[in-house]
């Protein structure tokens, strides 16, 4: 974890899935399974987005990159390829022109992530990645490997995301170690992958969101295009919008000396008001930080709860998202 906020930490990520969408009429597919606008993606370009189950729900959190103007690679959770390429393969028109496929062989997956990412990574592609902007990916080479390099990440850091053949992962893979060895980047798992994506208020699935949270009490609507026509959840997203929602998840911090565990129930006097749904102690931040869905009237910044870690109740208020915040620009 301090290594990524320090220097750098390179992941192995390639437990995540990819699901490739092609043909005439892959973009229309997309749209109507997506709750973001896909179209707006520029060939080149990467976008957070959401498959949305009709209420308003998450089938899934993704990434999408558009290779093409009709070619479009989703990556995705790691136990939800499947279901997800088959969602997607749900609102294809029959007889239409597109194919969807899970295509997870195809790719490993390493990130390098932290301040230091740049000046590691850039010898082995032989390359400027610094033209490369936040949010778009190249197709090139690292250290003589096929690659398509994406400055994207999750920890709140610079960095990029490196899809490879699986054949050739381990020679990128050791070629990055070894290139980051002088700068003190050093081999990051998924513990501390945890810890820095929820310093950065990254909401993940199966903690935050998953198919009983809607984008929009995730805090998420900046994803919804409403002006986009119909698409899959919809109508229970704009029936929410209108209505207004009763819970919404927040960011909070511990006031007493408790961490916060996924599932501990938080309380305003003897009533349960939410639950948390992911916590820690925060190496960059010296405190104890969760995430979790609270009522409505308690999810403004500075609102108190308590938190019922294991009988132990615990004070922490609610603060604004991130708690972190990259340095560099």
């Amino acid at each position: 974890h301090v290594a990524v906020r320090t220097r750098a930490g390179v992941f192995d990520m390639s437990h995540l899935g990819q699901v490739e969408v092609a043909g005439r009429d892959a973009l229309d597919t997309l749209q109507q399974a997506c709750c973001s606008d896909v179209g707006q993606l520029e060939v080149g370009q990467v976008g957070s987005s959401a498959l949305t189950t009709p209420a308003g729900t998450f089938l899934d959190s993704v990434l999408v990159y558009r290779l093409a103007g009709s070619h479009f690679l989703l990556v995705t959770s790691a136990a939800n390829t499947e279901k997800d390429a088959a969602w997607i393969a749900g609102y294809a028109k029959p007889g239409g022109d597109v194919a969807v496929l899970n295509t997870s062989t195809r790719y490993a997956q390493i990130a390098v992530q932290g301040p230091v990412a740049r000046e590691l990574l850039e010898p082995l592609t032989r390359g400027d990645l610094s033209a490369l902007a936040s949010g778009c990916f190249d197709h090139g080479e690292v250290a003589g490997v096929r690659a398509t390099i994406a400055r994207t990440g999750r920890t709140g850091e610079d960095g990029y995301e490196v899809l490879v053949p699986p054949q050739q992962a381990l020679k990128a893979w050791n070629a990055v170690l070894a290139a980051g060895a002088g700068l003190g980047a050093i081999p990051a798992g998924l513990g501390a992958y945890d810890t820095l994506r929820l310093e950065a208020g990254w909401p993940e699935y199966g903690c935050e969101i998953d198919a009983s949270t809607t984008v929009l009490e995730a805090g998420l609507e900046g994803m919804v295009a409403w002006d986009k026509g119909d698409f899959s959840g919809r109508a229970a997203l704009a029936e929410q919008r209108a209505h207004g929602i009763s819970r919404r998840l927040v960011g909070f911090e511990m006031v007493d000396r408790v961490v916060p565990e996924r599932g501990s129930r938080l309380l305003a006097g003897e009533e349960s008001v939410g639950s948390v749904t992911s916590g820690a102690e925060a190496p960059s931040l010296a405190k104890a930080i969760g995430m979790g869905y609270v009522r409505i009237e308690l999810s403004g910044a500075g609102s108190k709860f308590e938190v019922d870690v294991r009988g132990t109740r615990a004070r922490a208020r609610v603060v604004p998202l991130p708690f972190y915040q990259c340095r560099k620009g």
